[in-house]
């Protein structure tokens, strides 16, 4: 067949990618300054540093991160020291043996997946490091998978590194969504992430999310197919969750329904069709990510709010207990069901807020963040009806 080959928007397609890491990061300054000054040691002496990053999804973590390695690259050499940096997804990369043989590729691609023991592998990464005379950052991102699947052993054998091996040098960049995470950490572990260490990243606000955008379209888009009123419009949309990456999924989706109907700009219309398709998948992802009591707890959540703007923890607390009947699963402690809320307020799937005037007393009231309630029900209770008739419990 002969395909239609309009003009399309883009420009250059890949400047609104997940994987795409610019130049400079609106309103990220302040936390990267502050892990410069954690890793200043580093570039100055060779000492280790170690940093925790926590914050919600989209809230710019892992780009900040990354960038950060980037430059600070440049700062090290300038000071005769060499430096590099490897990014592990936890999420993708499960256990300490996978995290291991990710961090080894990057030195040598070719090095075996079978073979070697945890032990080894170590030690083949300690000759890496002394043949290259470099400090390596290992950036472990959704590091709570790690540390729930393995438990702390590989986080300090890494920040044990500068005392063994004297050249060759590793600090760690901890990355999740949750400021507890690090407490996951056994006293060993913890010794050497001090509370100090912690950077938060809170979600963006509806100017930032516009400044964001901006720039990114600026990169991606050719002049004149996306104006301030788009820009202003999804970065509202995006604000109901702060979430850059949702922003910038969007602001590509639309460009893609722009072209599909060979439009010269990208129309509100568009950005209608964008976020019906993102939110759809977006949401399969993120309730994919939950186990099976943070999925009750959002489904009696959802439900209980179907006509309300607002309800109370103890709303939730009670419709979680009438799911739990539901499906015959045993309801967990007031203490655990308060954790599965902060989880849940993390992931950007509710929004968790202390009350203000008009409510007596001092309680905290949840609201869903753009996901309609009945779509967000009707799904939960699919997937939570199919994991009891498979026998399997998350």
């Amino acid at each position: 067949m002969s395909f239609r080959a309009g003009p399309s928007v883009f420009k250059d397609r890949s400047k609104v990618s997940f994987d795409y890491i610019p130049e400079k990061l609106p309103h990220r300054d302040a936390q990267m300054q502050r892990l410069f000054s954690m890793f200043r040691p580093v570039g100055d002496s060779g000492l280790a540093s170690n940093a925790f990053l926590y914050g919600s999804v989209g809230t710019g973590k892992t780009h900040t991160a990354k960038r950060f390695c980037e430059d600070f690259r440049l700062y090290a050499n300038k000071q005769g020291r060499g430096f590099d940096h490897v990014h592990v997804n936890c999420r993708q990369k499960m256990g300490d043996d996978a995290v291991l043989l990710h961090i080894l590729k990057h030195f040598d691609a070719r090095f075996p997946d079978r073979g070697f023991s945890i032990p080894e592998k170590l030690d083949s990464l300690r000759k890496w490091l002394e043949k290259q005379q470099v400090h390596l950052a290992i950036i472990l991102d959704e590091v709570d998978v790690l540390l729930k699947k393995s438990g702390s052993e590989l986080v300090y054998t890494f920040s044990r590194f500068g005392e063994e091996a004297g050249k060759g040098n590793v600090s760690l960049i901890l990355i999740s969504q949750r400021r507890d995470s690090i407490d996951r950490l056994d006293a060993a572990a913890m010794s050497t992430f001090r509370r100090t260490n912690a950077v938060e990243f809170p979600k963006y606000s509806e100017e930032e999310l516009a400044d964001i955008l901006k720039t990114r379209v600026g990169l991606a888009f050719h002049p004149g197919t996306v104006d301030d009123k788009i820009i202003a419009l999804i970065a509202d949309i995006a604000s109901e969750y702060g979430d850059a990456r949702y922003a910038i999924d969007l602001v590509e989706s639309a460009g893609s329904a722009a072209d599909a109907e060979v439009a010269d700009e990208v129309g509100p219309e568009h950005v209608r069709i964008a976020k019906a398709g993102v939110t759809q998948s977006d949401l399969q992802e993120r309730l994919a990510e939950l186990d099976r009591n943070q999925r009750l707890v959002l489904l009696g959540i959802a439900r209980k709010i179907r006509k309300k703007t607002y309800i109370t923890t103890g709303d939730a607390e009670e419709a979680y207990h009438v799911v739990c009947e539901e499906f015959h699963e045993k309801r967990r402690a007031h203490t655990q069901f308060w954790k599965y809320l902060q989880d849940l307020d993390a992931m950007g799937l509710i929004d968790a807020k202390k009350s203000g005037e008009g409510v007596v007393g001092k309680t905290t009231m949840i609201s869903l963040p753009g996901i309609p309630a009945k779509t967000l029900s009707d799904k939960l209770a699919e997937m939570v009806t199919k994991r009891s008739k498979g026998g399997t419990f998350g």
